[in-house]
């Protein structure tokens, strides 16, 4: 019986690593040395990897690979690609190929603005309370300047403060929604340095505002923190061509596929089990650009699925639509995204990842993440229409099987020379590698 461990955070990795393999592994040993396989034989590097979260006992990691040939805004990108999901890559760089040649990908930032909030909970009369803003609202600019001083020199800072009655939703309970500018950072840190400076003014001068109460006095900050849904941090990318130009298949027209991707897309708005999958196909190329880049993909993620609900009913972030014989593809996302600070500045593949997409401020990388999640929906939607997913899906993922089963590099060229003409299924693959052993 597994017994609970004290101080395991103090062990070496070494003793971490034994620990955990004697414990809670069929094969010790074996677990150990796998574990040492991926440490980095640069100690430094290591060190630096070690360090960026607790408990570390190795590396964990994700092939990066590159989607080439992206134009957008009449500049041509590189964009690397984090993840371990087969035909992501290649979906995204057959959809860069495409629109290469029928003028590329446009993009545009509509806005900047992150969010904040401290939440408190207030038992009093509400116009009190609006005097009290009122009257203290300057004073939370003023004693956040020491923090907000750097980020002003540079153009950002904090954009405004409301005061927010929410007692509708929840008894008693008010906030301080606030927003902010912080230019190539992600900036939760300073957003939340920020807000928890705005709770201390907050109670603080509660206590000395002679039109309160004594119950009034006492405010309960609840909390204060950003929000990952930034619905005003928001860029647009789009594609568009004649319909005439759309189609590089003899099996259907132009005029019939640019109306199937229409529909299809009309359907991901109005069926939301329909609306989930074409999303997390979007996510594949946004997530994809995230980590290669150091973000927070999770925290993207939740806000970008929060803006496709953002009606009431969760649905496409895609758009599509033939005017006169123009197709038109787009999409409008929330992206709070960082080029400096965090992992940008610490891992060394990030900041090459960095470097190849030229080094975009934070701006030009919402523009790129945009492109790739753009270009990513379009490959699957035409995959879809036409010859159906899981044909080039299976074909990249004819590679992972063989590996699954043991195939030698010679085996693995006849195979896939094989299935050039055969439908690929775990089970064909499976016969096709058995009856090759047999030969």
């Amino acid at each position: 019986m597994i017994t609970p461990i004290q101080g395991f955070s103090k062990l070496t990795k070494a003793e971490k690593i034994n620990w955990l393999a004697d414990n809670y592994t069929h094969n010790p040993k074996r677990t150990k040395e796998l574990l040492k396989i991926y440490w980095n034989n640069d100690e430094e590097l290591q060190k630096l990897h070690d360090e960026f979260i607790e408990n570390t006992i190795t590396n964990y990691y994700l092939p990066l690979g590159i989607a080439p040939n992206f134009l957008i805004n009449n500049k041509l990108y590189a964009i690397p690609m984090a993840i371990e999901e087969s035909s992501v890559v290649a979906a995204a760089s057959k959809a860069a190929k495409f629109w290469l040649s029928r003028g590329g990908f446009k993009t545009t930032v509509l806005g900047t603005e992150k969010v904040g909030q401290v939440h408190f909970i207030y038992k009093g009369d509400e116009k009190k309370l609006n005097n009290f803003f009122s009257s203290i609202k300057p004073l939370l600019f003023s004693e956040s300047n020491p923090l907000t001083v750097n980020m002003k020199k540079r153009g950002g800072g904090i954009t405004n403060i409301e005061l927010r009655n929410k007692t509708s939703d929840l008894e008693n309970y008010y906030q301080l929604h606030c927003t902010f500018e912080t230019l190539d950072a992600m900036g939760a840190n300073f957003i939340n340095s920020c807000l928890e400076q705005f709770a201390k003014t907050l109670k603080k001068e509660a206590l000395l505002y002679s039109d309160f109460s004594e119950t009034e006095k006492n405010i309960e900050v609840v909390m204060s923190i950003l929000s990952n849904y930034a619905p005003n941090c928001i860029v647009r990318a789009e594609v568009s061509c004649k319909v005439e130009e759309l189609n590089e298949d003899p099996n259907i027209s132009s005029n019939e596929l640019a109306h199937k991707l229409v529909q299809a897309v009309t359907i991901a708005k109005i069926e939301p089990y329909r609306a989930v999958t074409h999303n997390k196909g979007i996510m594949n190329g946004i997530d994809a650009v995230i980590l290669a880049t150091g973000n927070d993909f999770r925290a993207v993620e939740a806000g970008i699925h929060a803006y496709a609900s953002k009606n009431g009913r969760y649905t496409s972030l895609t758009n599509a639509c033939i005017e006169g014989d123009v197709f038109k593809f787009w999409l409008e996302i929330p992206l709070a995204l960082g080029t400096v600070g965090g992992l940008t500045n610490l891992h060394p593949l990030v900041k090459t990842a960095l470097d190849i997409l030229q080094k975009p401020s934070a701006k030009e990388l919402m523009q790129i993440v945009a492109v790739a999640g753009l270009a990513q929906n379009f490959a699957a939607l035409r995959s879809l229409v036409t010859t159906g997913i899981q044909e080039g899906h299976m074909k990249m993922h004819l590679l992972n099987i063989l590996n699954q089963l043991g195939a030698n590099e010679e085996e693995k060229k006849q195979l896939t020379e094989h299935f050039k003409t055969h439908t690929v299924s775990h089970r064909s693959v499976t016969s096709a590698y058995e009856s090759l052993k047999n030969d």
